[in-house]
């Protein structure tokens, strides 16, 4: 793919089209890498964030209940001591 180099104030850059920043879920930021001659852009992704708030929510409405057993009726746990 080819895209222009265009001017921005001071500085030169880059547009992405529409459809490659959703394919990729670029949001806000990405991460610029170089490496052996190469420029790799990589989308940031918080994948946990607001998780916190997201727990005490669960917390507070009595949703954090354990989904399976945290030990199993037939685990060995002599083996691991």
């Amino acid at each position: 793919m080819e895209i222009a180099v265009i001017k921005i104030g001071n500085s030169k850059g880059f547009r992405l089209s529409k459809t490659l920043i959703e394919k990729y879920n670029i949001k806000n930021k990405v991460e610029l890498i170089l490496k052996e001659g190469y420029i790799i852009l990589k989308p940031i992704s918080k994948p946990r964030k607001n998780w916190e708030k997201a727990f005490k929510d669960m917390s507070e409405n009595g949703e954090d209940q354990l989904l399976i057993n945290d030990v199993f009726e037939d685990e060995n746990l002599e083996e691991w001591n």
